[in-house]
């Protein structure tokens, strides 16, 4: 399968780790230009962008957008791993009758906005070239600095009861590197009790949604029946429509292919924004609006070629 250029939205399973994924799609598509937009645990399910081709080329831009999260956070024990995959290593019995709608709602509010989270050992952040999750395979733990992350909006959907644990399943949606794990320890310990994440889903990621995500599997099952699983690729342009685009006029498209910054007459876009260059419906390049003595103007950060 030659000249193939998009994004495929998967649904990743349990098992397997985003690479692995990766690795799948390089085979189906047969091409080693395949990038994921961010990385899911083995054990989560879910929305994973993985871009084809000239699409790789997206990947700083779509990594950057919030995700959405389906989260199941267990009140009563906290876990090596900050995750069910853990061993437990502290428990305590929940006083259920003080988790309350009000309670949760009331504390979920309180942690909207920015804040700064400590990245968990078993985690994929690197420290001095190694891998934390590396670390602390071999016992090792060291001290993380905190990063700033935002929490755009939390939403409860249920609180279960289970013996002297209590499960709170809720929806986050957050800006990029946020550790839901981390983020149940920490409301769990709002809330006086230890906690880890149960379950997790990763229902959107930037503008891809869960209803079109496809299971990996699927898409193996009609290659191997030859199928055109081109089909299954969200085009380049369709993929950064989330941006605003500026059609370019006939005398500029050469220069404009060719690297070279051009006006943006009528643009009221934000100094230092991302703006699509547009000839028709052909996407010449993703460009950063600049100021000039002139007024506004595009300074190309990716050029694609005619047939994206």
């Amino acid at each position: 399968m030659s000249n193939v250029n998009g994004v495929l939205v998967i649904d990743k399973p349990a098992g397997m780790t985003s690479h692995d994924c990766v690795a799948r799609i390089r085979r189906l598509y047969g091409t080693k230009k395949v990038g994921h937009t961010g990385t899911l645990d083995p054990d989560v399910t879910g929305v994973l962008p993985i871009c084809v081709g000239h699409a790789t080329r997206l990947v700083e831009y779509l990594q950057e957008l919030p995700k959405r999260y389906d989260v199941v956070m267990r009140l009563g024990s906290t876990t090596t791993t900050e995750d069910a995959s853990g061993e437990v290593v502290e428990q305590a019995g929940v006083d259920a009758g003080s988790i309350t709608t009000e309670r949760i709602q009331a504390l979920f509010q309180s942690f909207l906005g920015e804040m700064e989270q400590v990245p968990p050992m078993f985690s994929a952040v690197k420290v001095n070239g190694k891998r934390l999750y590396d670390l602390a395979r071999e016992g090792t733990v060291i001290e993380r600095q905190a990063r700033k992350v935002t929490l755009y909006e939390l939403t409860l959907h249920k609180i279960s009861v289970d013996g002297d644990t209590v499960d709170v399943a809720f929806t986050c949606t957050c800006s990029k590197g946020t550790y839901m794990r981390t983020l149940c320890v920490d409301l769990g310990g709002a809330l006086g009790y230890p906690a880890h994440m149960k379950l997790l889903r990763r229902i959107k990621s930037g503008p891809f949604q869960e209803q079109e995500a496809i299971p990996l599997q699927q898409i193996e099952e009609q290659a191997a029946n030859g199928e055109d699983i081109s089909r299954h690729l969200v085009s380049i342009p369709q993929a950064i429509s989330f941006l605003p685009s500026f059609q370019v006029k006939p005398e500029r498209i050469k220069a404009v292919r060719n690297g070279l910054a051009t006006a943006l007459p009528g643009v009221t876009a934000e100094e230092g924004s991302l703006i699509c260059l547009f000839a028709g419906e052909e996407l010449l390049g993703i460009h950063r609006v600049c100021r000039g003595d002139k007024g506004l103007f595009a300074k190309p950060e990716k050029v694609f070629p005619a047939e994206v």
